[in-house]
């Protein structure tokens, strides 16, 4: 069978040794001595990079002092999930500090054109059973997800206690209070029993550090802070400031693979510099059957959710609820084999998935040398996998030209355009679709100085990498979480793990508030033991890495200490849920020491 899919009956015959050593050739190529020190985030001079397009520039507003039982930072979905959880358990004093204008985290922040979820749209937007809220697609464009944000905020009324365009700037234990003191860029003092760092995995930008950004005359900005005022259009396309223009845009990640379509088509040409190809797959989206919808069982999204966490990772089920291409990998093998994956098998599926993604190139794009350009060389989750059933496909487009840099990355940023093997490219604007931070201190992407027990600073205890409870606590900072990922179990689908975290943080922090318990913290042995088990645990995911591409996910190609510490639990998700609600179920009393 072979198609845009791939020919799913070559699997058999691949050369992997040669694929390995093709994969091992691709990454040499990339490696950099720099490694994330490449990039620069939105600061100093390149802070109007870091300007909010939908927010009013003039907003002012007086000084806010006050107590609260809880408050979160960040409104995107860690913040919401865990706000909508205290909520139903009746904890109503709850402030939530968040940079942007409104909620939406990451849907706030990006609406780029062509924005839409990577993963299914009833399994990634939550509570849609509590909120009613119908997705008009499988895979929702990012304006709905962030009406159902919007949503959220409103049912759980979380927009009276709310702080927008507001950053937190010092969070500091009080002994004799018993609370934190949290601090704002607005002159805010908010002292607070509990507060929840859910910054976000994707809330700081970052530009590649190529020379002369600043010198280059015309518009420019980052994917995330998209300039509608000069390119017209909004996210479903239609760029009409586009159509006498010449534009560049840098990256071929996920937001690349969403936003180069409706440039392309919009565009008087589009320069795509490619460092590194995607892995891009069939993405299959369709209208929401809404009777299909309505008709589902109560309980059935977390159904979805565990089922779809179950398959990818490795662990066959009797039906695959989700079947889509992510999906796949796993199904066809674990089906099979009746049995979970073994690390073998699953590292020779992977390499047949990316065969197929390469047949698909083949299949898809006409011009050979383009072609053969757009193929990726690494296994498949070394880089965040793309979907799309329109991004090769503008590579057939007379006004789009493919610019493959051999992964060496663009050289120069010039007062009239780009530099790539010395020769310059006239581009009338620029845009930067290299992503964000990653797998870094919340304190250290946000800027936040934090200061538990002591006068102990949070970056000094996490100097040489993240030393938690469950990735969320961490001793000597009591009445502190973190949502993040760093040492917890990840799904693919992260709000899946976003949700255990909130419910986890939930139980806990309303236990606290009925039995009147003041603080709460890790045990020294508990917080221990659970690094210890992460570094245990990290031995195949950081052997994994060390063979794949530089990207976010290996910090580059670089190897530090840290990595180690600040890789997500390598158990796997399972494994963390259920540890999650051992621990719930065990009255916290085991690993947490409680104090009245």
């Amino acid at each position: 069978m072979k198609g845009e899919g791939g020919d799913r009956d070559g699997d058999e015959a691949l050369d992997y040794d040669a694929l390995a050593r093709r994969y091992a050739e691709e990454r040499a190529k990339r490696l950099r001595p720099d490694a994330v020190r490449q990039y620069q985030g939105l600061e100093g001079a390149f802070a109007d990079f870091d300007t909010d397009p939908n927010a009013r520039q003039d907003f002012d507003r007086k000084p806010v002092e006050r107590d609260a039982d809880v408050l979160i930072i960040g409104g995107g979905y860690g913040g919401l999930l865990t706000a909508a959880q205290l909520r139903k358990r009746d904890v109503g004093d709850i402030v939530v500090v968040e940079k942007g204008a409104d909620f939406g985290g990451t849907w706030y922040w990006n609406r780029y054109p062509g924005i839409r979820c990577d993963v299914e749209s009833y399994i990634y937007v939550p509570l849609l059973e509590e909120t009613g809220f119908v997705p008009s697609e499988r895979y929702a464009k990012g304006a709905e997800i962030q009406q159902q944000c919007r949503l959220i905020a409103e049912k759980f009324g979380l927009y009276r206690d709310a702080l927008f365009q507001t950053l937190a700037r010092t969070v500091t234990w009080s002994d004799a209070a018993q609370r934190w003191i949290v601090t704002t860029d607005r002159g805010d003092t908010v002292r607070a029993r509990f507060v929840v760092a859910a910054t976000g995995l994707y809330s700081s930008p970052k530009l590649p550090g190529i020379p002369g950004i600043e010198t280059f005359e015309g518009p420019s900005f980052h994917t995330s802070r998209w300039d509608y005022g000069f390119t017209g259009g909004d996210a479903d396309g239609e760029l009409t400031g586009l159509a006498d223009k010449a534009v560049g845009i840098i990256g071929t990640g996920s937001t690349g693979i969403q936003c180069v379509p409706p440039v392309a088509r919009s565009a008087r040409h589009l320069y795509l510099f490619q460092r590194t190809p995607a892995s891009v797959d069939v993405r299959g989206n369709r209208p929401t059957d809404e009777e299909w919808f309505r008709s589902q069982e109560p309980g059935w999204q977390r159904e979805r959710m565990m089922n779809f966490t179950q398959w990818t990772s490795g662990l066959p089920q009797a039906v695959d609820l989700v079947a889509d291409s992510m999906t796949d990998l796993f199904r066809e093998k674990s089906l099979s084999a009746g049995i979970a994956m073994a690390p073998d098998e699953r590292e020779r599926a992977e390499i047949a998935k990316m065969e197929r993604v390469r047949q698909r190139v083949d299949a898809i794009v006409q011009d050979r040398a383009t072609a053969e350009a757009l193929k990726p060389y690494f296994h498949y989750f070394c880089k965040r996998p793309g979907f799309s059933d329109n991004y090769l496909q503008v590579f057939n487009r007379p006004n789009v030209t493919l610019v493959d840099t051999a992964g060496r990355g663009v050289e120069q940023v010039t007062r009239r355009g780009l530099v790539v093997a010395g020769e310059e490219y006239a581009l009338d604007c620029i845009i930067y679709a290299t992503g964000f931070d990653f797998m870094t201190s919340f304190t250290q992407e946000s800027g936040l100085v934090v200061t538990g027990r002591g006068g102990r600073a949070l970056d000094e205890k996490w100097s040489n990498g993240a030393h938690t409870l469950f990735g969320m606590q961490t001793r000597e900072f009591p009445n502190l979480f973190v949502l993040s990922i760093v040492q917890a179990g990840t799904s693919i689908n992260y709000l899946h793990t976003a949700d255990a975290q909130s419910v986890y943080m939930a139980e806990l922090i309303t236990h606290c508030l009925d039995q009147d318990i003041a603080t709460v913290e890790p045990t020294q042995e508990a917080e221990a033991a659970w690094v210890d088990q992460c570094v245990a645990l990290s031995a195949d995911r950081l052997a994994f890495f060390e063979k794949c591409t530089p990207s976010y996910f290996n910090f580059e190609g670089a190897r530090p200490r840290e990595f180690e510490l600040n890789s997500p639990y390598g158990g796997g998700p399972l494994a963390y849920f259920e540890a999650l609600e051992e621990c719930i179920e065990g009255g916290f009393s085991d690993r947490l020491e409680l104090r009245r």
